[in-house]
Formats: structure tokens, sequence, C-alpha cells
């Protein structure tokens, strides 16, 4: 080897020591971080299971393998969790918030305590379509909804609250369909189904997917659905087509925007686009990863993403009815 060759080996050995691999530069930002799971329900219902599902298995999709852990903020149907969230959390990536399908409807109806725009959050997706169907305890003489609904008898009903689809499929039914209804609160979903196991109450409204784990136990049957139908519910009625009234129609329908949107996810406003990236690329992951769905089927929870895009659908077409409707719909659906 010349004498010239032999110092341009040495130049380009010193320089590989000396200056560093891209690879080493560019660690992922998530590695040896924590991202918080803002979660706004009391521990033990669907949200929180779904939640803590997502917690276990999410890491291994997002470069860097975070920690994840999840936080219950519960309080006014996840009002305050969504205020935490909008107002307070930073927008740098390490929280996000899994709040109530409900809330769309809260902002519609400038509910007192509302000081965030769905529209603005940094929208992940959903965790699942939810549909809603009401239950009633299997050992009542009810079978059919048409049975229930011309019982002179009230039937009681658990609910988590008015801002919940405990309560908001339950009062069309009341309201448009004739069922003579009672509800009975209760703090959170496992003290609902709680009270109906003890016979406290007759049945509760929720997502059917919560209550598949009653229903294939024999505690409850589903009777109606709304029209977001999934595996298991499709040869129920549907809400909206037990009545002529249009009014009542467009009512239920705007309802089930919620149902459309199912478990979701967001992050604060101005969460960085290549952040949000990075986390809505794991989501998207996570529906096929055969662990989780394995887990899933055991505790009866599908999952099944729906990118962000899709959620924004369903928010404009919610914020675009006229102002008429909003009021009369308002008239029905309290927080």
């Amino acid at each position: 080897m010349g004498r010239n060759s032999l110092l341009l080996s040495v130049v380009v050995l010193v320089l590989s020591l000396l200056i560093p691999c891209r690879p080493c530069l560019a660690a992922p930002f998530y590695q040896g971080k924590v991202i918080k799971i803002i979660e706004g329900h009391e521990p033990g219902g669907g949200y929180d299971r779904v939640a803590r599902l997502v917690a276990k298995h999410l890491p291994k999709h997002i470069p860097g393998k975070p920690t994840i852990l999840v936080e219950n903020v519960p309080g006014a149907s996840s009002i305050i969790a969504a205020n935490q969230l909008y107002n307070l959390a930073k927008p740098d990536g390490l929280t996000i918030g899994l709040v109530d399908r409900g809330l769309p409807v809260a902002q519609l109806l400038k509910v007192e305590g509302v000081k965030f725009d769905v529209t603005k959050f940094a929208w992940i997706g959903s965790a699942a379509v939810e549909g809603t169907v009401l239950c009633i305890r299997s050992d009542l003489p009810y079978k059919t909804f048409e049975e229930m609904r011309k019982t002179k008898d009230p039937i009681h009903l658990a609910t988590v609250g008015p801002g919940t689809t405990s309560y908001q499929f339950p009062i069309l039914l009341k309201e448009f369909l004739g069922v003579n209804i009672k509800f009975v609160n209760y703090l959170s979903s496992s003290a609902a189904m709680l009270a109906v196991e003890r016979k406290e109450v007759d049945g509760r409204a929720g997502a059917f997917t919560s209550l598949q784990p009653f229903i294939e136990r024999g505690l409850v049957h589903a009777v109606i659905r709304s029209k977001v139908a999934e595996p298991g519910t499709e040869k129920l009625p549907v809400d909206e087509n037990m009545t002529t009234d249009s009014k009542a129609k467009t009512i239920m329908s705007m309802r089930a925007a919620g149902d459309l949107i199912g478990r979701p996810f967001l992050a604060p406003p101005k969460t960085p686009p290549e952040l949000m990236g990075i986390i809505k690329n794991a989501f998207a992951q996570l529906s096929q990863d055969p662990e989780l769905q394995q887990e899933a089927k055991k505790l009866k929870m599908p999952v099944e993403y729906v990118p962000s895009e899709e959620i924004m659908k369903v928010l404009n077409d919610l914020f675009s009815q006229p102002e008429e409707m909003v009021k009369e719909f308002g008239k029905y659906i309290k927080f």
C-alpha cells in the first residue's frame, strides 16, 4: 500500500470514530418517556378497560417503547377530564385522553362547564365503534321490546348520569316510543351493573361491548339498539325504525353520533403533527396486533381503529345541524 493510500485510510478511520452514525443521532423521541392516558371515568367500566388494554399493548408499536400509565379523572361525564386535557395538559405528545363519546353533544348543547372545542383537539381516532343497546334482566317477563313497551309497570333502569349513554338512549325511548321508564342513578358503570345483579333495577342501556359479558352470562338480554350495528345485534329492532315522527328520527340519529365515535382518543390542541403521526400509526398497528386481539376477545372488548378523519366527518355532520333542530334535541338530551 502506498504512503498516500495509507494516509487516506487513517483519515477515514479517524473520521468514522469522531462522527456518530446517523441512527445514533436519531434516538426515538419516545425512548425513556412516559405517556399518560387521562381517562374520564371511574375504574372498572368499559372506558377504563379499553384504556388499560391500550396502555398495555400500545408501547410496542411506538418507536422507543415508552411506558404508558392510566390516570382516572372521573366527573361530569368526563367533561372534567376533557377540560384538563384541553386547557392544562402540555401539547408535547406525552398526554392523551380517552373521553366519553357524548362530549360533542355536550358542546353542541352549550352545557355549563364545557371549556373545550372538540373540533380543535388533536384527534387520534377511536378504538372502537360502540353501538348502543338497552338490556333487561332475563328473569323479567319482557322478552321483546314490544312486550316491554306495552307494560304499564315502570321499567327501572340504572344510569350513570344524564350525560351518558345509559340515560340518553332510553330517555328517547321514553319520550318518543312511550316506554314507561324510571331512572335510578349510580356513580359508575360497575355500580350500575351490580344493581342489576342485585335486582335493584330492571336493566341498563349502554355500549353493546360493555354489556355483552352480562348478556352471555344470561343475566340480561338486549331488546333494542341504535342504528349502529355490531356482530350480535343485527337482528334487534332499531330505535329510529320504531317511529314515523321525522323529528324523533333525526334526534335519535343525532344521539347515535356518539356510537360512531365509539371510544375516542385525543390529545391536547397543537400537539405537533409529527408526534400525532407516530401515535396514530401506533393505534392503526394496535388494531392488527394478535396479542391484543386475543386479550380483547377474552374481555369481550373488540378493538377496531377508526381514523381521526372519520371522527371529524361525524363531528362536522353533528355541528352542521340547523339551530331549530339543536334546540329540539336539547329538550330531551341533558347533561
